[in-house]
């Protein structure tokens, strides 16, 4: 392989003319020829930049709207040649090809195409053809050509050329074929995943996945592992798209749990009631709606002040000058949320490291989306759990039914525990919680260890009953036994929400009956691993 190679002739063909010109101009000030196509060379003489068209080096004009314009061995063979081969320079010399020593191209924008909602043929139109072949071309033989697929590389390009007298490195040609790689598995990826999706395939042959690097992080989980950060190109509002004000850089951990909070207090429309949820180590420790974010603040940190400590807040409506004071109170991680006011951002400005977060918007919980998660030796891949459970699809099993208080507590519970690590049972009570068991091995253990924080905080409040007296429980997945539902009856709930669906059902109703319970069935499970 070898070392320098000089730029004498670029091919630029780019969807996004960002930073063309002055690319071109500095490209023809060293010195170097260049061949374009269509709007590239139009954009590129508008500026007073010499091009010459790629269908003058063909001999063959461009046809079929565009569709064939690059695919062609004099394209393709300046782009491939070995320049070390003897053979090669022969054919090039046989054929009048003329060797491409730089490509600069970024593809039709078919992700967003598709997600301007565009219909089948628009997108299919806008899958690039010629762009993708010239790209690995280019990178396959980048022990002479130098290929660039981003925008953000043209001052690293423009660099390397400086830096060598008007060649390249073959460090960076590596780095740029790579990349150039990537970009075109990524868009073979939108491609391929969105016709699966355009014909209903739930579960194709072959399934790619792609993400674009946002930050590189300072370790992972732990202070042992290395991580960085990707995004999946969509605009969905949250952490991936959220403007960070403040604070330090966010850690992997910092990302996990800011992203558990803002999708759980995105199934609160804040059209109805301000909500906040507070966050630690991916589990809900306090949720709660209430008059105002500052009131439901309270509330839910009143439901375990010792978890908040270091913990995640995400608010459903933009940051109040209140809140704010409340939040600052104690120490905090990460504030995500909609927006906020001059004055709640100035609270926050004493607190040099507390990270907010801001999103302009609240996810859709409903939103059909892919979750998937690695084992050793593949992926799992499913939907994103979007179950839904509203007031008309509950099923009353017990002699007594719920009121209609109850009945707001039990859909509040029921949203809240679809976001708590199974096993998970979550006392409510005023639409706040007041008890969270996540992640037992048993039912009846989650359900123990949220009556025991229901009872701390109370302890901690000088209360003289558990905060659990009188409350709502729900259970992400029915009871087995009746053991978990009577320790929730011990601790005081009054009603219970749960799936349905075991073989001992009669047994738990019946114990539900004994015990005074009102119980309603969703026919719906929120396993969350």
């Amino acid at each position: 392989m070898t070392d320098l190679h000089p730029v004498r002739r670029a091919l630029i063909s780019v969807s996004d003319k960002t930073g063309l010109i002055d690319l071109g101009q500095s490209l023809e000030a060293r010195g170097i020829e260049i061949l374009s196509t269509g709007g590239t060379a139009k954009a590129l003489r508008d500026a007073g930049v010499t091009v010459k068209d790629v269908a003058e080096v063909t001999d063959f004009p461009e046809m079929m709207d565009g569709r064939v314009k690059t695919l062609h061995p004099m394209v393709h063979g300046g782009l491939l040649a070995l320049r070390h081969n003897d053979e090669h320079l022969a054919s090039m010399e046989e054929h009048g090809i003329w060797a491409i020593d730089l490509l600069v191209v970024n593809l039709y924008p078919f992700e967003a195409t598709v997600a301007s909602g565009a219909d089948y043929d628009t997108c299919i139109e806008n899958i690039d053809i010629g762009g993708p072949a010239m790209i690995r071309a280019a990178a396959k033989n980048h022990a002479f050509v130098s290929v660039v697929v981003d925008v953000e590389d043209y001052s690293k390009l423009l660099g390397d050329l400086d830096q060598h007298d008007g060649s390249t490195c073959p460090k960076l040609r590596k780095k740029l074929a790579q990349k150039a790689y990537a970009r075109t598995a990524a868009y073979d990826a939108a491609v391929s995943n969105w016709m699966a999706g355009a014909l209903d395939l739930k579960a194709p042959h072959r399934r790619a996945f792609a993400g674009e690097w946002k930050q590189t992080l300072r370790y992972g989980e732990n202070s042992h592992q290395q991580a960085a950060f990707y995004t999946d190109g969509s605009n969905r509002p949250g952490v991936a798209t959220a403007q960070q004000l403040q604070g330090k850089e966010l850690s992997y951990n910092n990302i996990n749990d800011t992203d558990a909070a803002f999708e759980l207090v995105a199934e609160f429309d804040p059209t109805d009631s301000p909500a906040v949820a507070i966050i630690k180590h991916a589990n809900p420790c306090g949720v709660a709606l209430g008059d105002t974010l500052a009131d439901a603040y309270q509330k839910a940190f009143d439901c375990d002040r010792t978890s908040a400590f270091g913990g995640i807040v995400a608010l459903n409506q933009p940051l109040d000058a209140d809140t704010a004071t409340k939040i600052t109170e104690i120490f905090t991680e990460v504030v995500i949320a909609p927006g906020a006011s001059d004055e709640a951002r100035e609270i926050f400005a004493a607190k040099k490291n507390l990270r907010l977060l801001l999103t302009d918007g609240l996810p859709d919980p409903r939103e059909p989306l892919t979750a998937f998660k690695q084992v050793s030796g593949g992926l799992l891949v499913q939907d994103k759990d979007v179950g839904y459970i509203g007031l008309n699809d509950l099923k009353v099993v017990t002699e007594k039914a719920p009121t209609n208080e109850q009945l707001r507590d039990l859909l509040f519970a029921w949203k809240v525990g679809k976001h708590v690590k199974s096993n998970a049972i979550v006392y409510v009570k005023d639409r706040a919680t007041v008890g969270v068991g996540a992640g037992q091995m048993s039912r009846l253990d989650s359900a123990n260890v949220a009556a025991a924080k229901a009872q701390r905080m109370a302890d901690e409040l000088s209360l003289s009953e558990s905060l659990a007296k009188g409350s709502a429980v729900a259970s992400d997945a029915f009871f087995p036994f009746p053991d978990g539902l009577l320790e929730a009856a011990a601790a005081g709930a009054t009603c219970v929400i749960q799936p349905g669906g075991s073989m001992r059902d009669d047994e738990v109703i019946a114990a539900a009956n004994d015990a005074g319970l009102a119980m309603v069935f969703t026919g719906m499970r929120h396993f969350r691993h």
